[in-house]
């Protein structure tokens, strides 16, 4: 309907072409002094002509500054109606009405986009985009900078050489399809989720891929899995050893009766009684080792209270300065902010950082400058993070995701229960411990504890 006017203005031009046209044709054939008429109808013939050339080059003109305007998407363009001819008044009216309503579109979008970065930016999970074809990389939050560790990514490609393993899972993942993935950080082992999917934008096929840090959760999760397997066991070895023992006890007894001890076959019975002994002595041992790991599954209630960072390391050293002095070991506290403090039960807490330097004091033994060091800080996410270090002979790679668990020991004569109660203890608290180590270097064990009232 805006078009009404340039079209009646059109027909009218193209019906006095017509006519004119017409008349000069009729004069021809009708007429033997038609030169005469000639001189009038050519130039207005020719005027004509020319005023609906001109016409649609006005037309043409607005059409193609708005298509310029579209394409280089300048919406903020006016077409100024009041000044311009009355055929082309509706044409620009409605290009102004297009160009609005591409502006609002365009804003809207903007928002979305911003909007969109906001999320992405707020999230903990990393978030990584890259073209399928080219391998150009799109989207990437900080979130997903600071788990892997790269402040910028040109292309996926440029991944394989900082981080191989990854690249690798990455590439041959399949839209909808996820995959725990192991990785070092920082001389610590963390597990990533990786999860893919497909996006489709302006022809183009891109790979959309997230990435979770899971480590704590499947740590919890294994935590609770071998609680439960060690109940069933302590419960069965129990069940299974006592009566051994007491029916060893019984037979001892029964060959140190009188008829039995005065009987002529006494003599022959001394390898039975140490055999006796043997079976009550390891049946006992087993007792006791079992009883031992009952202590991973009687933790469950904390009693917490507000502890200074400062005092907890004070009673530490007082604690184990005469072992430290004897085995002439130094130990160094760093303590930046002396009112750093942390919600914690202090008996429990003690009893992990015990472990932990008791570890640490093994570790150095053989060093011929034996060092621990125990740390506290804040990170910027508001945990505080106490850390005992020792320049021991460190542990290799494949060691590091084994330790905390249950019946694992690096030393000949240790039971495996130390670092699991650790553990245990940790998640308890609601956070977590972590172990960094290099081999021939040292190793370094790291309590996280989440802020208070979390």
């Amino acid at each position: 309907m805006i078009f009404n006017r340039y079209e009646w203005r059109l027909l009218l031009r193209i019906l006095f072409l017509f006519i004119t046209l017409t008349a000069t044709a009729f004069i021809i054939v009708a007429d033997k002094t038609w030169y005469l008429y000639l001189a009038v109808t050519v130039p207005l013939l020719i005027y004509e002509t020319l005023d609906l050339i001109r016409f649609q080059k006005k037309a043409q003109d607005e059409v193609s500054q708005f298509v310029e305007s579209i394409h280089y998407r300048d919406f903020s363009r006016h077409f100024d109606v009041r000044k311009a001819p009355n055929e082309l008044k509706p044409l620009r009216k409605g290009f102004n009405e297009i160009n609005s309503t591409f502006k609002l579109i365009s804003r809207e979008r903007e928002t979305q986009y911003h909007y969109l970065q906001k999320i992405l930016e707020l999230v903990d999970t990393g978030i990584l985009s890259y073209e399928l074809e080219t391998g150009d990389t799109g989207w990437i939050n900080e979130a997903f900078k600071q788990l892997i560790g790269v402040p910028y990514l040109k292309t996926i490609h440029s991944l394989e050489k900082r981080e191989p393993d990854l690249y690798k899972e990455v590439i041959a993942l399949k839209p909808g399809d996820s995959k725990i993935v192991t990785m070092t950080r920082n001389q610590q082992l963390i597990k990533i989720l990786v999860t893919a999917s497909i996006l489709r934008s302006d022809e183009k096929l891109s790979k959309l891929v997230a990435f979770q840090n899971v480590s704590e959760a499947l740590d919890e999760t294994e935590s609770k899995a071998w609680q439960k397997l060690l109940n069933v066991m302590t419960h069965e070895i129990m069940n299974s050893v006592a009566p051994i023992s007491s029916l060893a006890d019984t037979l001892k007894n029964r060959l140190k009766s009188p008829e039995i001890a005065n009987s002529p076959v006494s003599s022959e019975l001394e390898d039975l009684e140490l055999g006796i002994d043997t079976i009550k002595r390891r049946s006992e041992g087993l007792l006791k080792f079992t009883e031992s790991y009952r202590s991973l599954n009687k933790i469950t209630k904390l009693d917490l209270t507000k502890i200074l960072v400062r005092n907890l390391f004070e009673n530490l050293s007082n604690l184990m300065r005469p072992t430290l002095e004897k085995k002439h070991i130094e130990l160094e506290i760093i303590l930046r902010d002396p009112a750093l403090a942390i919600e914690a039960d202090i008996n429990l807490i003690e009893q992990v950082l015990i472990n932990l330097l008791v570890n640490a004091i093994e570790a150095v033994k053989d060093r011929e400058e034996p060092r621990i060091i125990l740390s506290a800080e804040m990170q910027s996410n508001n945990k505080t993070l106490v850390k005992v270090s020792d320049n021991g002979l460190g542990m290799p790679p494949e060691l590091l995701d084994k330790i905390f668990i249950p019946f694992f020991s690096t030393r000949k004569t240790g039971s495996g229960i130390g670092l699991s109660l650790c553990k245990q203890i940790m998640l308890l608290h609601k956070g977590n411990i972590q172990v960094q180590s290099t081999e021939g270097v040292g190793s370094a064990f790291v309590m996280q504890f989440s802020p208070q009232g979390q």
